[in-house]
């Protein structure tokens, strides 16, 4: 793919997370409280950034397809996990009587209870396979009778598993300020660097983490389930269309495991405890225990080890 397609997916990207940030403050659908949640230091934080980054990693990822079908892909995945993760944002369980987590949410389900968060569960998972079904993949052949045709159905189900489990893993991420960005960040460079059939989507999340990332360090706002599912579901898309088979059911092996550690293991305490992530994860954000008027005055510093929070 070409610098200057790459550039405009960037570009479009940036622009309309900005754009669409601008319009939400203005005036928030159904009034600032209904988007405003506590974050780990018991401050308001808003969730008005996961919809305008979702906005700018679709209109960036679209504007960057290499192929009608590869777009369509994008836009399949991006905007169910937007809006289930939406529906779970604004009508969560704010009492703590539901478990959370994923475990939690198919617990809930096995049991036949429909939460919000199995609800997303459904959703997005529908919405990978949907995109994974419309996705070419890097090493597809045109499906015949038998072998071929099982062989396509066995690629949609991996793809689309590792569609949704990617939206998930980044949620999971969002528990401190910048994470989620700067994970999907790096996770999107090569692809947005080296081009190739992913150039556009990962230079889409590049656009919309530069014009999101400031306030999200700040903690003004955070992604919330809608923005962290939909760059999620943004690189998972990117990996089903530019990477071998070989190479999708390794990343697909390493985001389960991810998130099977994550019920039982707490990244904040492993970043903490690891200098070079503590080093990274700390970057550009408030120092710890600094009330939000002092921050300006004061150097970054790397995070405290403390317990994660849900919403921050």
């Amino acid at each position: 793919m070409s610098v200057a397609r790459r550039l405009a997916a960037a570009l479009t990207a940036r622009v309309t997370t900005s754009v669409v940030r601008g319009l939400l403050d203005e005036e928030p659908p159904g009034g600032v409280r209904l988007w405003e949640r506590t974050n780990h230091r018991g401050e308001p934080v808003s969730l008005l950034g996961g919809p305008a980054v979702a906005a700018g990693v679709l209109a960036g990822g679209v504007v960057g397809a290499p192929s009608a079908r590869d777009g369509a892909a994008l836009a399949v995945a991006t905007t169910t996990a937007t809006a289930f993760g939406l529906v779970d944002d604004l009508t969560e369980d704010r009492a703590g009587t539901v478990r959370k987590g994923l475990r939690g949410h198919l617990g809930a389900l096995a049991r036949g209870e429909v939460t919000t968060g199995g609800l997303k569960v459904l959703g997005i998972g529908a919405g990978a396979l949907v995109a994974a079904a419309l996705s070419r993949p890097h090493d597809a052949r045109p499906a015949g009778r038998g072998a071929g045709a099982a062989v396509r159905l066995a690629d949609v189900a991996v793809d689309g598993a590792l569609i949704a489990a990617s939206a998930n893993l980044v949620n999971l991420l969002d528990l401190r300020p910048g994470r989620a960005l700067k994970a999907a960040a790096l996770a999107a460079a090569p692809a947005a660097l080296l081009g190739g059939r992913g150039g556009g989507a990962g230079a889409a999340v590049a656009g919309a983490v530069l014009a999101e990332l400031p306030d999200d360090l700040a903690e003004r706002d955070m992604l919330g389930d809608s923005g962290a599912n939909a760059v999620g579901a943004v690189l998972g898309t990117l990996a089903v269309q530019a990477c071998p088979r070989p190479v999708r059911l390794g990343l697909l092996a390493g985001v389960v495991a991810l998130t099977v550690a994550s019920e039982k293991v707490s990244f904040t305490a492993v970043i903490a405890r690891t200098p070079v992530l503590r080093e990274l994860d700390g970057w550009g954000r408030r120092p710890a225990h600094v009330p939000a008027a002092e921050s300006s005055a004061a150097p970054p510093a790397p995070p405290a080890p403390d317990a994660e929070v849900p919403g921050r």
